[in-house]
């Protein structure tokens, strides 16, 4: 098991990337971090030289990046601009690539929300074509792009892990897996059974956090999580868990959520 927390959730800065707290989680004994795809490829190239730098200063690597695609892109309804798709995730890869990463996030609620008025079949076919189109380039790099489910209220396609189960058989790919958010399941109230179906073939990545205001869990007591970790557990899950949450003070909520992850599902099996 390998223990990491998406940095942007953190972000102070107009960069949305939040890696000014990352000598916070280096020193508190995380094992990786997740940064933000979208927003590192809208940097300027004196702008990711310092990041590159401030990362390899920092000794922790980057073993995953979330956002894969910005919501101004469009993936699904009548004005996708599939060249330009293309272009972005052939540099997105290569930019995921140089960081280390080999999983990438694929929420990106914003772009591929499907429009309003335009036929949610035809919307759920697009994702399909441009994940397999993502398959076959990622196996170049050995990166593995996760489906995230996200609750409704942040988009209308692919909001519980059976989705992004059916989403996944539906590309099949070798590169295509799934992942499972916390607090995303708990908004939609969707049974841990099934991940305790699903889980042993797909699941591929954890994003974590207390539901009650998205914070950072402090204590395994305070929102029932047992059954979840219990869950993750009995399908023998030893990747990757990120934590993904607001925090009010990083400094004394990174060791502590540490803690508790380590308490219930095991020690690091990094050699970082």
């Amino acid at each position: 098991m390998e223990y990491g927390c998406c940095l942007n959730m953190l972000s102070e800065g107009p960069d949305g990337i939040g890696l000014e707290h990352i000598d916070i989680f280096s020193n508190s004994g995380y094992d990786y971090v997740e940064l933000p795809l979208a927003e590192m490829m809208a940097l300027s190239e004196g702008a990711f030289a310092k990041l590159w730098a401030d990362l390899q200063a920092s000794q922790i690597p980057c073993r995953c990046c979330n956002n894969f695609f910005p919501k101004t892109m469009r993936l699904t309804g009548p004005d996708v601009d599939q060249a330009a798709i293309d272009r972005y995730v052939a540099q997105a890869l290569r930019l995921a690539d140089r960081l280390g990463s080999r999983t990438i996030v694929f929420g990106s609620g914003g772009a591929k929300h499907v429009p309003e008025g335009f036929p949610m079949e035809k919307g759920y076919e697009q994702v399909v074509r441009l994940l397999r189109r993502i398959d076959r380039e990622a196996a170049g790099y050995g990166i593995t792009i996760v489906i995230e489910p996200l609750r409704k209220a942040e988009c209308n396609l692919i909001n519980t892990f059976e989705e992004g189960c059916q989403l996944a058989g539906a590309v099949g790919g070798r590169h295509v897996k799934v992942l499972v958010d916390h607090y995303h399941l708990t908004e939609e109230q969707e049974p841990l059974s099934h991940l305790l179906k699903n889980g042993k073939k797909w699941l591929h990545h954890v994003h974590f956090a207390n539901p009650e205001g998205r914070i950072f869990p402090r204590s395994a007591d305070e929102d029932g999580y047992t059954a979840f970790f219990q869950t993750l557990r009995a399908i023998g899950y030893e990747g990757t868990v990120s934590i993904e949450a607001y925090s009010q003070s990083v400094s004394k909520d990174a060791p502590a959520a540490l803690l508790l992850l380590k308490n219930a599902l095991g020690p690091s099996t990094s050699t970082c």
